[in-house]
């Protein structure tokens, strides 16, 4: 039994839980039980882990700290979906507590497997029991407890992946959707896969893909972690970045600065520390920095006056980024050149690519940001399964951040034409999110497996009807879903109908579908536009 690791075993390690979840991410997309065609757990979490893989496979012998610190770095950049963004904070708690560290026993895997749970469930707004956080951390919990009998790692990391397994077949009575399906957590699944294949690796027996199966390995690019934008209560928002030359304390900076001003978030890693801080005092704030390193960037900000002045000079962190040339942009997700011009039209700086089935990574997102010559970049995900990642740009880049989460495209639409480009940043972001709650989006598409939900009894191939975030309904005659749909479109009021048809919709029948709505809702104003988005048949806004 192995009783301690070094670089070389965590990096094989690593390597064998990113094979798992590739060869068995389509077991992990069937376990969605929505029957809309979004199953992506498997592929996001094989993306996100397959990143760290590429940048392992790179490193000849390294050592424990640096194996786990590129890890952690490619798993931010490579972060897709929720799922694929909490395994991401997972990894990036194990590399920081394996910071410093020549080799790794069981005391300290256990405690880095639970620095990766508190750095996930800090990131979650609202954790919800009978996810991959109820599963890790429960499996954490177990690691600690058999570190105190036994200091061997793989004793720890064996009880860690049992109490996994426990976890996650109680994950189907935790959430009652998953308990009516009959089926596990797929994240919480995932996580499984991933600890038992670190396991056979520690033991020689390393999990390797299939030559014909292949891995998809995501782009490279920076690090770095995030920080928070928040309201505005002193005069000077003040962001700095210290290059780390010596071995004072961040933790002693960050109490200073807590006692300094408000909205502070202060952030290290083995080369950096990055602060944002509001204070009245931003003189104070810098010459308490110093003691720790010299300046790398730093920018003040009066969010009174509303501009910026630069007060020592900026080293830009990376050529890509673009200089400021106007105070906001804004970026958007969105699938199908319709939408895209849609998005364009309306002043988007910069589209890009994704959406269901095709969620982008915060490295696709944050390359798309620093292209935007803007001091602010407001960002519209368009669907709940990349707000995550997108929230993961913010202290990836320069740049000020904001994410309006946007679960729809007509949301973000809707979030557009509330868009004031000569607004203040407060104005901006309030509108924005306030418009979301104002426009009903229908979304119709195919049923991608046999489910019986909601009292639904859905069968693979149906129409399948959203209206908002519940299932409207199934049919085998789209006609008979559109009919239904404009009636409560009616009943409901609404006066403003904007129809975007998809890939696979013909303009005739489109046409169609509109004079059927102008017919049935005769008070609402009707727009009919080429979206050309997969996937969903009809994306509908009503307002």
């Amino acid at each position: 039994m192995r009783q301690t690791i070094h670089g070389a075993e965590f990096r094989r390690m690593l390597i064998s839980a990113a094979a798992a979840i590739e060869i068995r991410k389509q077991t992990l997309n069937e376990l969605n039980v929505f029957p809309v065609p979004d199953g992506d757990t498997g592929t996001n979490m094989s993306m996100t882990i397959n990143a760290a893989a590429a940048d392992l496979r790179k490193l000849e012998d390294p050592t424990l700290e640096k194996a786990a610190a590129a890890a952690a770095s490619a798993m931010l950049r490579g972060a897709r979906g929720n799922s694929g963004v909490i395994l991401s904070l997972l990894m990036r708690g194990i590399s920081k507590k394996l910071k410093g560290a020549v080799e790794c026993d069981g005391v300290l895997w256990a405690n880095a497997l639970q620095e990766g749970v508190d750095a996930a469930y800090k990131a979650v707004m609202k954790p919800a029991e009978g996810t991959i956080l109820t599963v890790a951390r429960l499996a954490a919990a177990k690691a600690l407890a058999a570190a105190g009998e036994n200091n061997y790692l793989e004793f720890v990391h064996e009880a860690a992946l049992e109490e996994a397994k426990v976890a996650l077949a109680n994950t189907v009575n935790q959430n009652p959707v998953l308990k009516k399906a009959g089926v596990v957590d797929a994240g919480g699944k995932g996580w499984v896969f991933a600890l038992e294949a670190m396991l056979s690796a520690l033991r020689g027996e390393d999990v390797v893909v299939p030559e014909d199966l292949g891995s998809q390995e995501p782009k490279e690019s920076a690090d770095f972690s995030d920080f928070d934008n928040e309201d505005i209560t002193f005069t000077y928002c003040t962001e700095f970045i210290i290059s780390r030359e010596n071995e004072n304390d961040p933790d002693a900076l960050r109490t200073f600065l807590n006692d300094l001003g408000d909205s502070l978030v202060l952030v290290d890693d083995d080369e950096i520390i990055k602060v944002h801080v509001h204070t009245n005092d931003p003189g104070i704030a810098l010459q308490e920095a110093l003691k720790y390193g010299s300046f790398v960037t730093v920018k003040i900000e009066n969010m009174r006056l509303q501009h910026t002045e630069k007060v020592m000079s900026e080293q830009e962190l990376s050529p890509k980024i673009a200089e400021p040339e106007k105070p906001f942009g804004v970026v958007s997700v969105c699938a199908g050149a319709g939408l895209a011009d849609v998005f364009s039209n309306l002043g988007v700086d910069g589209i890009i690519s994704g959406g269901q089935t095709m969620n982008p990574s915060t490295q696709d997102i944050l390359e798309a940001v620093n292209r935007v010559p803007a001091e602010t970049v407001f960002i519209l995900p368009n669907n709940k399964n990349i707000i995550m990642a997108a929230q993961q740009v913010e202290g990836l880049t320069p740049k000020n951040i904001v994410v309006i989460p946007s679960k729809t495209v007509p949301q973000g639409v809707t979030a557009m034409l509330n868009f004031n480009p000569d607004g203040t940043l407060e104005e901006n972001t309030q509108a924005m999110n306030a418009s979301l709650s104002t426009v009903d989006t229908i979304q119709i598409t195919y049923a991608a497996r046999n489910s019986d939900f909601d009292g639904y009894d859905i069968h693979e191939g149906d129409y399948l009807a959203m209206y908002g975030s519940s299932l409207f309904g199934t049919s085998r005659d789209i006609k008979v879903l559109l009919r239904s749909l404009a009636d409560k479109i009616r009943d409901d009021g609404k006066e403003y109908i904007t129809i975007y048809y998809g890939a696979d919709i013909s303009t005739k029948h489109a046409q169609k579908t509109a004079d059927l709505f102008a017919e049935l809702c005769p008070s609402a104003d009707v727009n009919l536009l080429n979206g050309g988005q997969p996937v969903y048949y009809y994306l509908i806004s009503a307002e």
